[in-house]
């Protein structure tokens, strides 16, 4: 719950910013990388290897609107998160 306030709180966009694309963004990427380190070790998880497809598709999608809207915030997210190279 730590983390998760913490990672609201440098992402939001105004003070009762939580659902905002770039907060959400931020949650799903904290979210990936867990689930991503559980998935290495329980490889035959498949339900929860479902729920990461799910989540690097809502990433995805939020991450096109973000690109459709306001290209410098999406800019500055994915560099924030290290999600493009």
């Amino acid at each position: 719950m730590e983390a998760k306030t913490k990672t609201i709180e440098s992402f939001k966009l105004h003070e009762k910013d939580t659902g905002s694309a770039d907060v959400q963004i931020a949650l799903l990427t904290e979210r990936i990388n867990h689930l991503t380190g559980h998935l290495q070790d329980n490889k035959k998880d498949h339900h929860s290897r479902r729920g990461l497809l799910m989540m690097v598709g809502q990433r995805r999608r939020l991450l096109d609107y973000l690109h459709d809207t306001d290209l410098a915030r999406y800019q500055l997210v994915t560099k924030k998160l290290k999600l493009r190279r």
